[in-house]
């Protein structure tokens, strides 16, 4: 009601604007009123002279021009009635096209654009819409342009590294952790988050580079969650279930008692504590069954990585305690299938240093050796 009321006001102004003009008739000065009107020129003339306002010089000049004009007018036609008539018809015909033709033409346009059911459109909510509605893939696009421009951008790498990582684009979000880690500097979230990245990358397998920054993590914060977990993972995949139990076992019992990942963890610490014993009865090395029949489900590429992050998390186990013999021969036949010959030569000359007090291993050692043919 409100708006209809303010458009009829507007109207009525628009209409007014119009007729006002026409409303007013024009003076016809006909030959009678001019002749009046230069008499009383004359009359004031004399009064002024009479007062002393001017001089006698300039009233009789005055006299002068106007009677010259008075006799003009006096010899002057009147105005014809016709010509006064079709004035006065044509201001009719305006006026009615002023009173009809305004309002429904602004009835007709505001009905062809305007709608009163519309809601208001402030302008503030309008761009924060448009703010929420540009695609993800633009935003990215926005952010890595920036980075592009200013590769030292710290924030800006720490920023777009999980946003990788849940597109799935995981060498990417190593990439910005790294560039994230080199330029804020050293913490135990950033080191957890890279970790985090390799294992995405590496389908789930916790590759030595990504136990390399856990254990960073946790040396900066001992308490630090997510650390802790990959860590007890690492262990489950080299084997060591019983490591895997007791590391997961501690997480849960430090835990707030209103933590939300406690659950997920409890589910890993059964996991391996129901794996036929193995957590309670000591060390394997390698991939459990589990982890093998997974493994049967990937794909070339991403087994090659499965087993190589394996690989290199034994090789690391070995270096610390090089007196499982188990390990080593496992090692060397790994590099072998891996194609990586000079890895193999590599591991059995370190097996040999560190197996140098026991005959016994060292010529199972050797017979392996000799088997695959990388003597020399």
């Amino acid at each position: 009601m409100t708006l209809w009321f303010g458009l009829a006001l507007m109207t009525a102004a628009a209409v007014l604007a119009v007729l006002w003009p026409l409303s007013r008739r024009g003076r016809e000065l006909l030959s009678g009123s001019d002749v009046a009107v230069y008499r009383d020129q004359l009359e004031e003339i004399e009064r002024d002279r009479t007062a002393g306002l001017i001089a006698d010089n300039e009233a009789a000049g005055a006299k002068v021009e106007v009677s010259r004009r008075l006799l003009a007018a006096a010899d002057a036609p009147a105005a014809p009635a016709g010509n006064t008539a079709a004035a006065t018809r044509r201001r009719r015909a305006v006026a009615v096209a002023a009173l009809v033709a305004l309002p429904l033409g602004a009835v007709g346009i505001y009905l062809a654009l305007g709608s009163p059911l519309l809601p208001d459109q402030p302008l503030t909510a309008r761009l924060v819409e448009a703010r929420a509605n540009q695609s993800m893939e633009s935003l990215i696009a926005q952010v890595e342009a920036h980075l592009a421009q200013r590769p030292d951008d710290g924030r800006g790498w720490e920023v777009i590294a999980p946003i990788y990582l849940r597109l799935g684009r995981f060498d990417d979000a190593v990439r910005a952790r790294r560039n994230a880690l080199r330029l804020n500097g050293d913490s135990a979230e950033r080191q957890a988050a890279l970790g985090e990245a390799l294992v995405f990358g590496a389908n789930g397998v916790v590759t030595a580079e990504a136990k390399s920054a856990f254990e960073k993590a946790v040396a900066l914060d001992a308490a630090h969650v997510q650390a802790r977990y990959f860590l007890g993972l690492a262990a489950e995949q080299d084997g060591d279930r019983a490591r895997a139990a007791a590391t997961w076992r501690a997480l849960i019992e430090t835990a707030p008692p209103d933590a939300p990942w406690v659950d997920f963890v409890r589910g890993a610490l059964a996991r391996v504590e129901g794996a036929g014993g193995a957590a309670a009865g000591g060390v394997r090395s390698g991939p459990s069954e589990e982890q093998v029949a997974a493994s049967s489900e990937l794909s070339a590429e991403q087994r090659n990585v499965m087993i190589q992050g394996m690989v290199d998390r034994l090789a690391e186990r070995l270096n610390r305690d090089g007196s499982d013999v188990e390990g080593w021969l496992r090692l060397v036949r790994s590099y072998m299938v891996l194609g990586q010959a000079d890895k193999a030569r590599a591991a059995a000359a370190d097996a040999r240093r560190a197996l140098a007090g026991d005959p016994n291993k060292l010529q199972r050692l050797d017979d392996l050796v000799k088997g695959l043919g990388i003597e020399g």
